[in-house]
């Protein structure tokens, strides 16, 4: 009986909503795209997907018990799900990327996405004129190529000397401690830009084109950066890995990660780049907070609270 009620509520509804498709097409994904206006730029936060991380290990200055109970307060349980985010900046006259997510390096189900959503949001990958690296680790560079070639053979790339100096030569592996595959896939990612001469490297605080500018904020790597938009008044600021996981390192900014090439740097980098982005009310835009990754910091009675910008689709 039950059975026959449900094949005419089926049939009935099919009829009403036509256009309804079967239950069995509603677990396909759909590309991660958000678009919104920045004075006369337009922004799009683009997803390139979602990896699973264990902040059991990966985490320093907390523990296992603390990294729990501050999960628990965002409704969440460890592992968590971090975001992969890229943000493309069309300026009218350009079209520029923050990052390129993880390309095929964590291999075929966990990043690699962007390109889906680039299309979805209406952009090719030959019209990309410039891209804007917050640093050089894969999850951000490895969007730059696939099978050894170029993926962005007419864009120049914009990074932190100090990131090249220091990826592109792998006697920093011993130097400082950290695995080689890194600086192998830095090898992958960046250099073949470098021998095309395609890439531009930076020092200080740097107009990158107008209404674009970089400042330093090294510490998660020695040269990561982070870009400041202006239009019409209105900004946003692009922060790279300031941050990985929202739920722990807002209430927690002294928590720091495997990935920190300098954890103490890192961590005293956080908590300038909070208090700072609090005081003034910045909109920041963060590549692992979850999609789109963009919004506001308050302060709470411990450390901060990340506030998602309101979900807006609509026309101008």
């Amino acid at each position: 009986m039950i059975a026959v009620a449900t094949a005419v509520l089926m049939i009935a509804t099919s009829c009403i909503f036509p256009t309804i498709a079967p239950a069995k097409s509603a677990n396909a994904q759909v590309p991660g795209v958000y678009p919104f206006k920045l004075g006369d730029f337009t922004i799009t936060a683009l997803s390139d997907g979602t990896l699973p991380q264990d902040l059991h290990t990966l985490l320093s200055n907390t523990n296992p018990a603390q990294t729990d109970r501050l999960l628990q307060k965002s409704f969440l349980t460890n592992p968590v799900e971090a975001s992969i985010n890229a943000f493309l900046i069309d300026t009218g006259d350009q079209q520029v990327l923050v990052d390129t997510g993880a390309g095929n390096f964590f291999g075929p189900k966990l990043g690699g996405k962007l390109q889906t959503s680039l299309l979805a949001a209406g952009y090719a990958k030959s019209e990309i004129d410039a891209i804007l690296l917050t640093h050089i680790h894969t999850d951000h560079s490895g969007g730059l190529v696939e099978g050894g070639k170029l993926i962005f053979p007419t864009a120049t790339i914009y990074v932190g000397k100090p990131d090249v100096d220091f990826w592109l030569d792998r006697t920093n592996a011993k130097r400082s401690n950290v695995a080689e595959k890194y600086f192998d896939e830095a090898a992958k990612t960046v250099k073949p830009y470098l021998d095309a001469g395609k890439l531009k490297s930076f020092s200080g605080k740097t107009a990158i084109i107008p209404g674009i500018t970089t400042y330093p904020t090294p510490g998660h790597t020695p040269g990561h950066s982070c870009y400041v938009v202006k239009s019409r008044g209105e900004s946003i600021e692009f922060w790279g890995d300031i941050v990985h996981f929202a739920s722990v390192q807002f209430p927690k900014p002294e928590i720091t990660v495997a990935y920190d090439v300098d954890a103490n740097a890192a961590a005293a980098q956080r908590k300038k780049q909070f208090a700072r982005a609090e005081a003034s009310r910045l909109l920041v835009a963060g590549a692992h907070l979850p999609f789109p990754g963009v919004g506001h910091l308050r302060a709470a009675d411990q450390g901060y609270t990340w506030v998602p910008v309101d979900y807006r689709w609509r026309e101008p």
